[in-house]
């Protein structure tokens, strides 16, 4: 058997049909010392996929261009049959088909969703699981109703600690046969910004994003925002499922319980300047001023200031900070930038109102959650080594 670490291969496999069979080291968090991707990483990869950097150039991300993660199946679901039941530790249970969910008040809010697994591929070793980059995050406009109105409805009973919520889709982690279930605290749930949202950008959610319902925690890394939804559980007791009390944990070391994965740490993202070579991304531009542009954001307080480096982050000059399309959502921002003919590493960062600073090397954990060190994008200023290839309707005489 293979030491810890070593990458599996398709003969490492135990052929007994069971994803409970499969041999320990392609089990998820599996730690991986190679820099080559795995047959497990990219089956993950082609399934879920990240915002393309130049999407930032929109306040409110497309749906197709928004970041996309499904950790099991997609349900299919019949909204004529469908329908979200509250009930549990409650005066009241109830249950609500589509159209009624619907009429009910209503709000639309900009709001940042980002993974929590952001970065993840940049560790070393990393951990076995989607191998996001930097770009799983998107800012979409969530139509739906306050979480709390229903939760006021069924009348929480004295005692009630946690409220759990079920989705449709199920699957095997950790060797558990579960349906994807996370839960907030009473306090969090009843936030006014909570959302069941029906829509996205002004259209029904789309298969892959929920529908027919899905929850919105604005502030939170994107696992607490379940998906097809179909209950909704008030509860006496810590919620103790796998997704809530076992996965998404920042621990460092085996049999550390660690600390649960919340809030979204601060992180600023630029829209790669120049042209990109196709199979590097490293950017070409001319020589000269260009205006750096990019979009920043945090779960955990107000951006409150944005840096540019283009040294590698030994230096660094102040952004002018932008716009938010809602105080649930990134910030935009602008810096100017000399680029000198040669090759420059550009860092951006963020901090935020509670006084929380990207840091400029990446940590590292277990299960790869909560990395927000700061962006690199190598840049050449000057001419591409192969020369130019004029385009064919500049050059028709």
């Amino acid at each position: 058997m293979a030491a810890p670490g070593t990458p599996a291969r398709r003969s490492d496999r135990v052929t007994l049909g069971c994803v409970a069979k499969l041999a320990p080291r392609v089990i998820a968090g599996t730690l991986i010392d190679s820099a080559d991707i795995t047959p497990e990483e990219l089956q993950l990869a082609v399934r879920n996929h990240s915002m393309p950097l130049e999407a930032m150039q929109y306040d409110i991300t497309p749906v197709g261009l928004h970041y996309l993660l499904i950790h099991f199946d997609i349900p299919s679901v019949d909204v004529a049959t469908w329908e979200l039941t509250v009930g549990g530790h409650v005066e009241r249970s109830l249950k609500i088909d589509y159209d009624e969910i619907r009429s009910r008040p209503a709000t639309t809010t900009a709001v940042t969703l980002e993974c929590a697994g952001n970065g993840r591929a940049r560790l070393s070793p990393r951990p076995l699981s989607q191998p996001w980059l930097s770009e799983a995050v998107g800012t979409a406009e969530w139509t739906g109703t306050p979480l709390r109105g229903l939760l006021e409805e069924a009348g929480l009973h004295d005692g009630a600690v946690e409220v759990v919520f079920t989705g449709l889709d199920r699957g095997v982690q950790g060797g558990i046969d579960q349906q994807y279930e996370r839960s907030l605290g009473v306090e969090a749930a009843m936030r006014d910004e909570v959302l069941l949202a029906w829509a996205i950008n002004g259209e029904p959610l789309p298969p892959q994003h929920g529908y027919p319902l899905r929850l919105i925690v604005p502030g939170w890394y994107g696992m607490t925002s379940v998906k097809w939804l179909r209950a909704i559980t008030v509860v006496d007791h810590r919620f103790d499922g796998y997704q809530q009390a076992t996965a998404y944990h920042f621990r460092t070391a085996l049999g550390d319980a660690g600390e649960a994965v919340t809030r979204m740490r601060p992180r600023a993202l630029m829209v790669p300047p120049g042209i990109p070579d196709f199979m590097t991304r490293i950017r070409f531009v001319e020589p000269g001023v260009h205006v750096i542009r990019g979009r920043a954001w945090s779960g955990q307080g107000a951006i409150t200031k944005v840096e540019l480096s283009d040294d590698g982050g030994r230096r660094w000059s102040e952004a002018a900070l932008g716009e938010s399309p809602s105080a649930y959502a990134w910030r935009g921002w602008t810096c100017k930038w000399a680029a000198e003919p040669g090759e420059h590493e550009l860092c951006v960062r963020a901090s935020d109102s509670a006084g929380n600073v990207q840091p400029v090397d990446q940590g590292w954990n277990l299960e790869g959650v909560e990395n927000n060190a700061v962006q690199r994008v190598t840049v050449m200023a000057g001419s591409a080594e192969g020369g130019a290839q004029p385009a064919a309707d500049r050059t028709a005489g």
